[in-house]
């Protein structure tokens, strides 16, 4: 009976496992470093289009390992310019990712969860059970293909990268920063960490961790709310992982990095619109330098969120303002193709 086994994806190993792998094999080792270059520089999808390398090195590969590379299987553009991809993964899962356009600059929103661990009420994507983590390569795929429109559509490089597509980034902790590790190296795509931003809805351990392990990219949180019977109302997780408890993590990240929190924040009519909101969160964001994004909100069709009037995000402005907080009120990109904030859903 022939034994049939399981082809090992590449992109699952080390440079210096090629290396290794090559030496046994009774190649050269350097053959690793091109294989390497091929893989992640040249975001090759296949064996057969690696030319510095013989037909039979290639046969060799082709036999023991996989390339498990994404394909964009639906890009729809909305009328704003935003890109919108519908990424299939190599076990036919779908995620998606966004390329926002502006006149400095192209970014793209990135997944990094198939669904998602949290159960945020207000966001399409967390009605979608979490599937499976992306491993590091998927996320790294998802930042070629939109520099690659960047690139064909707008006429240059993709220039920002934020973690706020589906997904809980911090649930998929090792793998994001392998794939951060990737798109900010030399032998990746030279990215600098400081154009990258992690979104989190606030999992206190690993911000901890974030800032131990040292890390150099830009840090967001999804507050919502300052108050804590209010966010849990919207955000369960919240009972978990309290208020008390993020705000103790935030203040270890700042403690260590210096690195200033920026609070993306929704205002939603008759939950969080009065004076009393905007006090809890000009007092949440005292202990460190801080900045609040308020976002326009989209709504997911079942009516029970519904934007806050023009007033109340005034009184939000003016509120932060006086205390000295910077503020800045974001206008959502892409709606008509369900692309922006919280509407990642699959919809076809």
């Amino acid at each position: 009976m022939v034994q049939h086994t399981k082809k090992k994806d590449i992109r699952a190993l080390t440079k210096e496992q090629l290396r290794d792998f090559f030496v046994s094999q009774g190649d050269k080792a350097f053959r690793g470093n091109q294989v390497y270059e091929w893989l992640w520089q040249k975001s090759a999808h296949s064996f057969g289009g690696m030319t510095n390398i013989s037909k039979k090195t290639r046969d060799m590969l082709e036999a023991n390992f996989v390339i498990n590379h994404i394909k964009v299987d639906q890009m729809q553009r909305s009328s704003d310019g935003t890109i919108k991809n519908a990424v299939r993964l190599h076990d036919d899962l779908v995620v998606e990712s966004v390329l926002i356009p502006t006149k400095t600059r192209t970014t793209a929103c990135v997944s990094s969860q198939v669904g998602c661990s949290l159960d945020c009420r207000f966001c399409a994507t967390a009605r979608l059970k979490r599937m499976r983590n992306l491993n590091p390569d998927e996320i790294y795929d998802q930042v070629v293909a939109i520099d690659n429109e960047s690139r064909l559509y707008f006429d240059r490089p993709l220039s920002n990268i934020v973690f706020m597509g589906m997904g809980e980034p911090l649930m998929n902790y090792n793998n994001v920063l392998k794939a951060i590790d990737m798109i900010t190296s030399p032998e990746g795509l030279g990215m600098s960490p400081r154009r990258i931003t992690v979104s989190t809805s606030g999992v206190p351990k690993f911000i901890k961790k974030m800032a131990d392990d040292g890390v150099r990219f830009k840090l967001a949180v999804s507050l919502h709310s300052a108050i804590d019977e209010i966010r849990t109302s919207i955000m369960p997780f919240n009972a978990t992982f309290t208020l008390a408890d993020l705000r103790e993590a935030l203040q270890y990240w700042y403690a260590k990095t210096k690195s200033r929190i920026t609070y993306e924040y929704v205002v939603w009519e008759g939950i969080n619109d009065t004076q009393n909101d905007v006090d809890a969160l000009v007092e949440f964001c005292r202990f460190a330098p801080s900045k609040v994004n308020l976002i326009e909100y989209n709504p997911i069709d079942d009516g029970e969120f519904q934007q806050a009037s023009g007033s109340a995000l005034d009184m939000y402005v003016d509120t932060l303002e006086r205390n000295g907080i910077v503020v800045t009120v974001r206008r959502s990109r892409g709606k008509d193709i369900d692309a922006a904030c919280g509407q990642l859903a699959n919809k076809k």
